[in-house]
């Protein structure tokens, strides 16, 4: 019955929607809603997810590894040795580096970036600015270990390109897995990370310099913490005056499925939420059904509680045929924005790990290792230029803004 129930108003919610669009008006009932927050760096923008993790043996870096390329990190890149599931267009990069990979079906050789190259996170910046994305969340895992020195260079390279290009950046705690989380990462905070907040390109909003700590209340053995720590972890970036956004379950609303019980305080405490969505929807008609039963009675929620929200929108797996030549994700765009969200976060811009990447990718089977498995961007058919998810996300961002009119027809060439 509660099936029924739900498709019955999805029907009705979507036909009032589409008629909305059409004929040009702004959406009701969300729209018309004052924000929590006014337009900053990342209310009224549009955020992509910066990993920023891609390392080589020769790079010159402090782990000299294939960190994140491979499985085994130690080793070449290699079809016995692959830890990404979609494959990256590297035309762009000056430097890229061999690879154990068969050579490119074209017979170009098989090799890989690294973001340790000043050119790198160079070249990713320019193409944020290129295709009007307007911020990035540099990822920041546990510091401690040995990634730590790679992890620091990275962010002073990303903090250099977003002043040239004129993007704006904020970090982004990954607290998963991160025993000492709640000592360490003040510490990092205050040691290393804050320095940043003085640069032009760091993100304000409200005036204030704008962290994020994702994976607070996600019900799993890699996030343990109880909610009074949370909660004291949250306070503390507060009382150094930072606005602070949660990376939070899916549901974290209702607090079941992903998300722990009794963390509902947790979530009310940060400034923004941005639930979290890879993984969760495959497919078109899973955009349009979390929108009725998930992400509208979050809006709704979060604006009586004056909280910001910044939902998650993902190109979708190339490796499991879910993106629909950018159909999938422009839906959660048109979805998102007509339920009101106040921002927009892209997951990711560049991870090739899980084939969830926006930046420039294999466009056909002349680009990807001859013999390999990779998928390219035409895989259902439709050919579409590398760097197709990117000019998508931009629109999807003028549409945010208002700069195009609210539609759920894609506006965006594949070509």
């Amino acid at each position: 019955m509660q099936i029924r129930f739900n498709h019955i108003l999805l029907l009705l919610l979507g036909s009032t929607w589409l008629s909305c669009s059409k004929s040009g008006d702004t959406p009701e009932p969300e729209e018309k809603k004052e924000w929590p927050s006014p337009v900053g760096d990342v209310v009224g923008k549009v955020t992509v997810g910066y990993q920023g993790w891609f390392a080589a043996n020769g790079d010159g870096g402090p782990i000299n590894m294939y960190w994140h390329w491979t499985q085994d990190w130690g080793k070449l890149p290699s079809s016995t040795n692959n830890g990404i599931k979609s494959w990256p267009d590297v035309r762009d990069y000056t430097k890229t580096y061999a690879t154990g990979w068969a050579d490119l079906n074209n017979g170009q050789p098989a090799h890989l970036f690294s973001n340790y190259d000043d050119q790198t996170v160079d070249i990713h910046f320019s193409w944020m600015k290129q295709y009007n994305l307007d911020c990035a969340a540099l990822q920041r895992f546990n510091p401690n270990g040995i990634e730590g020195g790679i992890r620091d260079a990275v962010t002073a390279k990303v903090k250099t390109a977003a002043e040239k290009y004129g993007r704006k950046f904020y970090i982004m705690y990954d607290a998963s897995g991160w025993n000492n989380m709640q000592t360490e990462m003040k510490t990092d905070w205050t040691n290393k990370m804050k320095q940043y907040t003085n640069s032009s390109a760091y993100a304000k909003q409200n005036g204030k310099p704008v962290v994020c700590i994702w994976g607070f209340g996600f019900n799993d053995n890699n996030h343990p913490w109880p909610a009074a720590t949370c909660i004291d972890v949250i306070k503390w970036f507060k009382e150094q005056g930072c606005y602070v956004i949660g990376g939070v379950p899916t549901h974290w609303r209702s607090q079941n499925s992903d998300s722990r019980p009794g963390f509902i305080e947790v979530y009310k405490n940060f400034n923004m939420l941005s639930p979290w969505m890879v993984g969760r929807m495959s497919k078109i008609v899973d955009s349009d059904n979390f929108l009725v039963q998930t992400n509208a009675p979050d809006v709704t929620f979060c604006k009586a509680n004056g909280i910001d929200y910044q939902p998650c929108v993902m190109p979708g797996d190339l490796q499991e045929r879910q993106r629909v030549h950018g159909e999938f994700m422009w839906r959660q765009f048109y979805n998102m924005i007509r339920a009101g969200s106040q921002g927009i976060y892209v997951s990711m811009f560049d991870e090739y790990n899980e084939g969830n990447q926006i930046a420039k990718t294999a466009e056909t089977q002349d680009w990807v290792p001859a013999g390999s498995n990779f998928l390219t961007l035409d895989e259902d058919g439709t050919a579409c230029s590398s760097d197709y998810y990117m000019r998508l996300a931009g629109d999807g961002g003028k549409m945010l803004k208002k700069e195009i009119a609210l539609t759920p027809a894609k506006p965006t060439a594949v070509k």
